[in-house]
Order: structure tokens, then C-alpha cells, then sequence
């Protein structure tokens, strides 16, 4: 059975102090602002592609015109979404405006398994909330060090890819995001490089700046060394101060190997939790997750 989703302890804000809309694209960044305060460290315009791949699914709460909460929940198919961005404004909280913005934008998933990444300190409010941990993902950040010679193998991204590139993302995350993904490979100012092998996809990567450094996400592949060559061909232009950050999932020996092999250390960790059954995947697949705000 399906875990019943309730909104998380806490004292509700009194009726007529709060309102909570769908919010367009242009209100969202000063929630990007907050992430970036919050030691996020968000990637430069993710946000147009998170926004795209569902409008209605981002939240905001308001009183009067000042935005004093927020929560997205993207519908990625009729079976799974993903929860983030659940934030409160500084200096406001404890007043039970994030229980209610929750209250009001829960609905907008229905039935569907929702999953998120939690930061350790809100486990609890989650459980509570009807959410179960599935592992952790570790935050690797540092200076790569060069990896081996360029694969011959690895190219750039070109539209003749996508549609094989969205099949393999199929493959390592719990439902079709063709669009997302040609957005995410798309956006100016990204390294996108994709592996052939006898000329079918077998992994892709995407480098993009943000706040401090780069990020590297998603990094799928089906072997290490794909992972490896990836790696190295988004990283191989970088100035040699620049840090790089890669999300793991906890479970992917392999992946961390690799990212303390090019020179990265654990910073930091959340918590993926879902509140109920998962599509299937190829876990053994993701060697950095695209994002901990979409999933």
C-alpha cells in the first residue's frame, strides 16, 4: 500500500495570513536566491529547465506581495515526482508558513510516488511526513585532477543525439524527461558530451557553471571507464582552480572511487527518500545525479 503523504509537524499559519499560487518563472528566482544563501550552491539558469518541465508544480506563499515561502513538486508521468525547494524566507520561520504552503500544493501530485533529498536535520519531519529513506547521496567537491587521454569515443552533444540520449536517461531515472533533458543539455553556457559505443548512446554527462565552480550532473554511464571518459572530456577544459561538484548516489562504490580518484572529497550528504513504490532503474548506472532540487 501506498504510504498515506501528510504534511509535516508543526503549528499551521492562522487563515487569511498566507496565500500560496502557482508561480511563474520570472518569481522563482528570488527562491534561487535563497538556495545560493542556504549553501546550495545552485547551477547558473537551472531553473529555466526545472521550471519547464512542469509550470504548475512551483509553489509560492505569500503575504501581500512579499514571497515568504516555497515548495515544488514536479510531475515528471502519472506515477512519479519529485519534491524540492521547500524553504521558508529567513527570519520568518518556525510560524508554520512552510506546513502550509505544503498543505495547499500537495494536492497538485495526486496519487503519485514523490521523491525528494533531504538534508539530515529534516529526516524526521519527513518520516513523519509519510516518506521512507531509500540511501544517501554524498556531495564530492575539489580541484580535478587530469584523467587519461581523451576517449575517441566521447563527443559533443549535437541535436542528432537527443533522442538516444533521452532513451538512456530513461533507463537510469524513474521516468521519460525528454523534454527536460533536451533543455538541460541545451542551455547556453553547458558542456554537454555524450559516449558511443558501435554508435548507440551508452552514457552522457552535462558540466554547468553555478554559484561557486561547476557542477557535473547528470553523469550516467554503463561502465566505470564510460563514467571516467565522460568525466575527464567535461572537466578536461577547466582552469586548474576551478572546483567541480558531484552528487552520489551512496550505494555506487564505483563512483565515489572515481571521484577520489580525479581529486574530489566528500563535503557533504542528503537523504533520497520516496513515499512509495519506485519505478525501476538502472541505479548502477548513475554515477552523479542531475540535481538534488529535480531529482
Amino acid at each position: 500500500m501506498r504510504p498515506t503523504t501528510t504534511a509535516p509537524t508543526g503549528t499551521a499559519a492562522p487563515d487569511g495570513e498566507l496565500t500560496v499560487t502557482a508561480a511563474p518563472l520570472e518569481r522563482w528566482h528570488e527562491v534561487v536566491g535563497w538556495t545560493a544563501e542556504e549553501g546550495w550552491n545552485p547551477g547558473d539558469d537551472d531553473i529555466s529547465s526545472f521550471h519547464a518541465a512542469d509550470p504548475a508544480g512551483f509553489f509560492l506563499g505569500r503575504r501581500g506581495e512579499r514571497t515568504v515561502s516555497a515548495l515544488s513538486l514536479v510531475n515528471y508521468s502519472d506515477a512519479y515526482a519529485f519534491l524540492g525547494f521547500y524553504l521558508v524566507a529567513p527570519g520568518l520561520r518556525g510560524q508554520g508558513l512552510g506546513l502550509a504552503t505544503w498543505r495547499a500544493a500537495f494536492p497538485h501530485v495526486g496519487a503519485r510516488t514523490v521523491g525528494l533529498d533531504a538534508v539530515p536535520a529534516q529526516e524526521a519531519t519527513y518520516r513523519r511526513a509519510g516518506f521512507t529513506a531509500a540511501h544517501d547521496t554524498l556531495r564530492y567537491t575539489g580541484r580535478p585532477t587530469p584523467g587519461a587521454r581523451p576517449s575517441p569515443d566521447t563527443h559533443p552533444v549535437t541535436a542528432a543525439h537527443h533522442d538516444a540520449i533521452a532513451a538512456f536517461d530513461r533507463r537510469c531515472f524513474p521516468a521519460d524527461r525528454r523534454e527536460f533533458v533536451t533543455r538541460w543539455l541545451t542551455t547556453p553556457g553547458r558542456t554537454a558530451r555524450v559516449h558511443l559505443r558501435d554508435g548507440e548512446v551508452v552514457g552522457y554527462g552535462v558540466l554547468r557553471p553555478a554559484r561557486s565552480g561547476y557542477r557535473v550532473g547528470p553523469l550516467f554511464a554503463d561502465t566505470p571507464a564510460t563514467a571516467e571518459a565522460l568525466f575527464d572530456a567535461l572537466t578536461a577544459q577547466l582552469d586548474p582552480a576551478d572546483e567541480v561538484t558531484l552528487d552520489i548516489p551512496e550505494p555506487n562504490a564505483v563512483a565515489r572511487t572515481l571521484a577520489t580518484d580525479r581529486g574530489l572529497t566528500p563535503r557533504s550528504h542528503t537523504i533520497r527518500m520516496y513515499t512509495g513504490p519506485v519505478p525501476p532503474v538502472a541505479a548502477g548506472r548513475t554515477f552523479g545525479v542531475t540535481s538534488l532540487e529535480l531529482g
